[in-house]
């Protein structure tokens, strides 16, 4: 038989990567803990290969995990929006919102319990990607409400603040001598905000790492490959340290986007409980 990728596998999948490991995405998908990894180890099985090693408490995704990740986000992004344009609904009532990792792990709690209170009988999913796609997923339906980085379109929320981090121990070049960057493709807000302050203050930026994802930022950073902006909210990034010596960043502007036909109060609900974390942070 020829090899199947399943979606409720990939789900699970997807689902640790965006709740940050196996015990929150089992929480998230209101299934056993047991059953998430059943599910990530049939994946293993049919690409023949670990996905999620352990790192610590965590999970770490291996090169192979990355990879199906992403192909994972878009075979359930078309299954989904397939779902909607043949008129199958969320008969379960899902409010399914969407998120920029970016102070993910303060953001989602705050959100997911503010929805919940306002609409006790609808379950809440989370989406976990990048602005300019979540954005997308708002205008074509397949996300309900999304917090996106955004300078314009939709509620505000609130500000970002951004600092810069490296691994423990790295040392700055000297005045003069490129920085090295670890930064996410373009497009990104994050990226130009870094670009912009190292400019003027004078100094030349040198891409060291391009990342699609979180996970890989934090992983070259890690390594000490370069210097990451990050989102200045809650705790530090586990095995990364705020650097100091380098310009300010200016915060940026956090947005919460609904779908056409969406309840109206959803965006104020979400937006009150961005606002909540960003201003304790």
């Amino acid at each position: 038989m020829s090899a199947v990728l399943d979606i409720v596998p990939l789900r699970s999948l997807v689902a640790v990567a965006e709740c940050g490991g196996f015990h929150r995405a089992a929480a998230a998908l209101h299934i056993t803990q047991s059953a998430v990894s059943q599910h990530v180890r049939k994946l293993e099985k049919v690409l023949d290969r670990p996905l999620v090693v352990r790192d610590g408490r965590r999970g770490r995704f291996t090169p192979a995990g990355e990879a199906l990740l992403a192909e994972a986000r878009r075979i359930l992004t078309a299954h989904d929006e397939a779902l909607r344009r043949l008129g199958v609904e969320s008969s379960d009532g899902v409010i399914v919102v969407g998120s920029s990792e970016h102070a993910a792990d303060q953001l989602l709690p705050e959100i997911a319990t503010a929805l919940r209170a306002a609409f006790p009988r609808r379950q809440v999913r989370f989406r976990l990607d990048r602005s300019g796609r979540l954005a997308q997923a708002v205008d074509n339906g397949s996300v309900d409400v999304a917090v996106v980085l955004s300078a314009d379109r939709g509620t505000f929320a609130g500000r970002l603040p951004l600092r810069w981090y490296a691994a423990p121990g790295f040392r700055l070049p000297p005045p003069g001598e490129p920085l090295p960057l670890v930064v996410f493709d373009e497009p990104c807000a994050l990226r130009r905000r870094a670009v912009e302050a190292l400019g003027a203050a004078g100094r030349e930026p040198a891409i060291a790492c391009e990342a699609a994802y979180l996970a890989g930022i934090l992983a070259a950073a890690r390594a000490g490959l370069g210097v990451a902006v990050l989102a200045g909210v809650g705790g530090r990034p586990e095995g990364l340290a705020p650097l100091a010596g380098l310009p300010p960043i200016q915060p940026a502007a956090l947005r919460v986007r609904v779908r056409a036909g969406a309840p109206s109060s959803l965006a104020s609900v979400a937006a009150a409980a961005v606002e909540q974390v960003v201003a304790g942070g």
